[in-house]
C-alpha cells in the first residue's frame, strides 16, 4: 500500500507540474496587458480645435489605462462623422497604457477639458472597459461620471465598460449588457441593474451598453444616429469599412471561458515570440487598435510599440501616442515586425526584419489582423480572438495551420517524461542497489 500511494503521489505530481507551469504563464499573460511603459517626458499639449456649435463627445481613459479597441474605434468612428468636438481625457495628462501596451496621452484632463468647453458638460461620454472596475482606483473616474451625468451627459459603455458604470451607480434600475464572458460576474456583483443577454446594444434612454468590443462600433454608431441623424451614421460607417450598420450581426453567446487554443497558447508559449508594431505619424486610430487587440487577445505573442526614433507620433485624427522603444534598439529582440495602416511603406529597416504590412485598404481593418494572425499562429486561435472581440466572420476566409499543435505537443510531452521517471526510476534505483551490494 505504502508503495502504492508513493507511486500515486508521484503521477499527480507528475501532471501537477505543467498545469503549474501553464497556471503562471496564464497569470503573466494577464498581468502583462496593463503593464505601464517607461518613464518618458510627456508631449507639450498641442492646441485643440473647439467649435461651440457643435456637441462634445469625450472617450474616457482609466487612471490604469483601458482597453485599445474600446477607447480607440469609438473615437474615429466619431471624429468621421464631423458632427462633434471629440477628445480623449482623464483625471491627469499623463501616458495611460492601452492593451497590448499601446501607451496614450489623453489629450485632455478633466480641468482641462471644463476650461477648453467654458465649464460645460459634455454631451456624450465614452466609457471603454478598464483593468480595475470597482477598484478605488476608479474613483477620479466614477466621480467625474456622476457628476456629468447630473448636468446632462449621455453615457455609452463599451464592453465591459459596463462594470464602470455599474460600480458608480448609474445602471441601477436599469437594462444594460456587457461582454459574453463577463456579463455573468456583473449578474452577482451588480444585482440592481437589468443584464441583457445575446443584444450587441441596450439603449435605456440616457445610457446606451454595448456587448463585446467591436459591439461598441454598433453603439457608437447608434449614438450618432441619435444626435446627428441616420445618414451621418452611415457615412461614419462606411468612413471605418463597418458594413453592418443597419444590418446588426448577432452577438456571440457560450461558456464564459477562453476556447482550448486560447488556453494552450496562454499556458505553454513559455517564450511567446515578440512582435514589433510600428508606431507612423498619421495612422489610422482603428487601423493601430485593430493590430493591438488581436494579438493581445489571441495570447500567443507579446507587442512593442517601436516607432523609428523612439518619439512620440500624432494618428491620423490627431491622438498622441508614445513607443516604448526605437526601432533600430528593439529590432535584436523582435521575431516580427507588423506596420498598421494602409499605404504606408517604411525605408530602410534594420536587418533581418522584413516589414508585414497588415492592412489592405480594400477591407476592415480587424479582418486583415485576424487573416494575418491566421497565417501565422493558427486558425483556431484567430477564430477565437474574432469571437472574443465580436467580430462578425461571415466570409472572412482564414488560412494558416489548423491548431496550436507545438503549444499541444509541450505538456504532453512533460506529462509522459514524468510518467516515464516515475516508472522507471523505482527501477533504476532498485539495479544500482543490486548492484552496489554485489
Amino acid at each position: 500500500m505504502r508503495t502504492f500511494l508513493r507511486r500515486a503521489l508521484a503521477v499527480i505530481a507528475v501532471f501537477l507540474i505543467p498545469v503549474a507551469g501553464g497556471a503562471i504563464s496564464v497569470f503573466a499573460t494577464f498581468d502583462a496587458q496593463y503593464a505601464p511603459g517607461p518613464d518618458r517626458p510627456i508631449p507639450a499639449a498641442t492646441s485643440l480645435a473647439f467649435d461651440p456649435a457643435k456637441p462634445t463627445a469625450v472617450v474616457v481613459i482609466g487612471d490604469n489605462g483601458a482597453v485599445v479597441s474600446d477607447a480607440l474605434a469609438p473615437y474615429e468612428i466619431l471624429v468621421a462623422s464631423g458632427r462633434f468636438n471629440v477628445y480623449t481625457v482623464a483625471s491627469q495628462r499623463r501616458p495611460l497604457p492601452l492593451t497590448g501596451g499601446l501607451d496614450l496621452v489623453p489629450d485632455l484632463s478633466f480641468a482641462d477639458l471644463a476650461r477648453l468647453t467654458g465649464g460645460a458638460a459634455p454631451k456624450l461620454a465614452v466609457i471603454p472597459a478598464m483593468p480595475d472596475v470597482g477598484e478605488p482606483s476608479t474613483g477620479s473616474v466614477t466621480t467625474w461620471l456622476r457628476d456629468q451625468v447630473s448636468r446632462g451627459t449621455l453615457l455609452l459603455s463599451v464592453c465591459n465598460g459596463a462594470g464602470v458604470l455599474a460600480s458608480a451607480g448609474l445602471l441601477d434600475g436599469r437594462p444594460a449588457t456587457a461582454h459574453w464572458m463577463r456579463i455573468g460576474s456583473f449578474e452577482s456583483d451588480y444585482p440592481a441593474v437589468n443584464w441583457v443577454h445575446g443584444r450587441r446594444f441596450v439603449d435605456s434612454g440616457t445610457v446606451v451598453t454595448t456587448a463585446g468590443v467591436l459591439s461598441g462600433i454598433d453603439g457608437t454608431l447608434h449614438m450618432i444616429e441619435r444626435l446627428a441623424g441616420s445618414t451621418a451614421a452611415a457615412n461614419a460607417a462606411k468612413a471605418v469599412g463597418w458594413r453592418y450598420y443597419g444590418n446588426t450581426p448577432p452577438v456571440v453567446t457560450g461558456i464564459a471561458m477562453p476556447a482550448p487554443a486560447a488556453i494552450v497558447n496562454a499556458g505553454w508559449t513559455w517564450a511567446p515570440p515578440t512582435v514589433g508594431v510600428m508606431l507612423t505619424p498619421g495612422v489610422g486610430e482603428i487601423d493601430l487598435a485593430s493590430v493591438f487587440e488581436t494579438h493581445d487577445k489571441s495570447l500567443a505573442d507579446r507587442t512593442l510599440a517601436v516607432s523609428a526614433d523612439g518619439g512620440p507620433i500624432r494618428s491620423r485624427h490627431g491622438l498622441t501616442f508614445l513607443p516604448r522603444a526605437d526601432l533600430a534598439g528593439a529590432a535584436p529582440d523582435l521575431d516580427r515586425l507588423l506596420v498598421p495602416g494602409a499605404g504606408v511603406r517604411l525605408g530602410q529597416v534594420p536587418d533581418g526584419l522584413e516589414p508585414v504590412y497588415v492592412h489592405s485598404g480594400q477591407d476592415f481593418a480587424y479582418n486583415d489582423a485576424v487573416r494575418d494572425l491566421a497565417r501565422t499562429t493558427d486558425v483556431a486561435t484567430a477564430r477565437w480572438t474574432a469571437e472574443t472581440m465580436e467580430l462578425p466572420t461571415d466570409g472572412l476566409r482564414l488560412d494558416g495551420p489548423a491548431w496550436p499543435w507545438l503549444q499541444t505537443a509541450l505538456p504532453i510531452l512533460l506529462i509522459l517524461l514524468g510518467i516515464a521517471a516515475v516508472i522507471c526510476l523505482p527501477r533504476l534505483r532498485t539495479a544500482v542497489g543490486t548492484l552496489v551490494r554485489a
